[in-house]
Formats: structure tokens, C-alpha cells, sequence
């Protein structure tokens, strides 16, 4: 690992800023992390970094902050190129693919999974569970032509639509603790086990994942703090 010159603000919790140290870690590069007091607080720094969404993750690279966990990635992939293989393919098709089922994940899936957790009634939650449990059968078959039989959504190697997927996991597992349901199951998602036991055991992913007990504490509190704030609202 040889930059010294890398700053992470995020917090341990964050599935986003997971995307970024997942692939820091894929490409070798040496990094600090600063971890912010959220929701409490937020840093001179990170508003100094990132005045638009004033959110982690950020990374900054010498005195340069780059935003946005999907654009960070890119970023990192573009950035440091003779480490590791690419985290998009080299192919325009392929690489639009790629992009496609990572905005999938951003923009509906990841709305949904959070919905699960901490949806306004006992009915959204509910539609946010079967809009999951329809997602995973998509991303199944995503997952089926992107792999092309091989471990990981890129193929041999972890990728794109990997890290942004993957860094759901750990909350993906709080939700099936909490509600006794299996998301990823060999029944519905054969693909996904393989490839999500995979994912959790590879190197750059293992030593940076949270612990799925702490975040179940840690959900429990977040779900308390946003009925409190509805409550007062009504």
C-alpha cells in the first residue's frame, strides 16, 4: 500500500462509505480514516468537503475532496490503475451494464432496504419488504448474466455492481435478523448465496465489513430515534 495521501471521512455504520474502503483495499492504496460523530455531529471538515450534501462519505486525495460513493469509486478505479484489476470492465457494453444495476441498487433498492428498517408505518415497511424480496430475484438474474459463471458480478474479480451490492450485505442480514425472513435464500437466490459467501470472505471486503450484531444495536437505536421524531411531528 503506497499513497499516504488518502483521507476516508465516513462512519463504521455507512454501507456508502464501505463501497469506498472496499475498494481502496481492492487497489492496494493506503488510506486514513476519520470517522465522523453522525447523526450527532458533523465536522468542520466534511462541511468544509462537502457543502452541497454535507454527507459521508467523502474521500479526499491530497487537498482534493471527491463526494458521492458511486462517483468515489470510479474515482479509485481511474485513479489508481497498475493495482489490482479494474473494478469496471474494459468493455463500453459491459461497463453500461455494470453502471445500470449499480444505479438499480442506489436508487430503488437501497431506498427500499432502509424503508424496511425504518419506514413511517407497519404497512410501508411491509411494501418496502416486498419490494426487496422482488429486487433480489432481479438482481439474481443480474447476477447470472454479469458473472458468467464465474464468482463475482465482474466476473472473476469483485467489480462494480459487486461493491455497490455487497456493501448492503451486513445490513441485509440485520433485516433477517429482525424480521426471522431470509432474503438471500438457496430456494429464491441460489447465485446470490454462492456469491455473497464469496464476497464476505474475499480480503479487501472481510477486514472492513461492520459486525452484524452491532449493527442490529445499532438499527434498534436509529428505529427508536426516527419514532421519536415522527411522534413529535404528529
Amino acid at each position: 500500500m503506497a499513497e499516504s495521501n488518502v483521507l476516508v471521512l465516513g462512519t463504521w455504520s455507512s454501507p456508502f462509505v464501505l463501497r469506498v474502503k472496499i475498494a481502496l483495499h481492492l487497489k492496494s492504496v493506503n488510506y486514513e480514516n476519520h470517522e465522523e460523530n453522525l447523526p450527532e455531529s458533523k465536522s468542520d471538515l466534511l462541511l468544509k468537503s462537502n457543502p452541497v450534501y454535507k454527507k459521508v462519505p467523502v474521500l479526499i486525495h491530497g487537498h482534493n475532496p471527491i463526494c458521492e460513493s458511486l462517483i468515489i469509486v470510479e474515482y479509485i478505479d481511474e485513479v489508481w490503475t497498475t493495482s489490482a484489476s479494474s473494478i469496471l470492465p474494459s468493455d463500453a457494453y459491459e461497463r453500461a451494464q455494470s453502471r445500470f444495476w449499480a444505479a438499480y441498487v442506489e436508487d430503488k433498492f437501497s431506498t427500499a432496504l432502509r424503508r424496511v428498517l425504518f419506514g413511517a408505518t407497519e404497512e410501508d415497511k411491509r411494501a418496502a419488504m416486498a419490494e426487496v424480496s422482488e429486487g433480489m430475484v432481479l438482481l439474481e438474474e443480474a447476477f447470472v448474466k454479469l458473472s458468467k459463471g464465474k464468482a463475482f458480478f465482474g466476473g472473476e474479480n469483485i467489480g462494480f455492481v459487486d461493491i455497490v451490492f455487497g456493501s448492503l450485505l451486513a445490513w441485509i442480514e440485520v433485516i433477517e435478523k429482525l424480521s426471522e425472513m431470509k432474503l438471500i435464500s438457496e430456494a429464491k437466490t441460489p447465485g446470490l448465496v454462492q456469491w455473497a459467501d464469496c464476497f464476505s470472505a474475499h480480503e479487501a471486503v472481510k477486514d472492513v465489513s461492520p459486525d452484524v450484531d452491532k449493527l442490529v444495536e445499532h438499527a434498534l437505536k436509529l428505529g427508536a430515534r426516527v419514532l421519536k421524531a415522527t411522534a413529535a411531528t404528529n
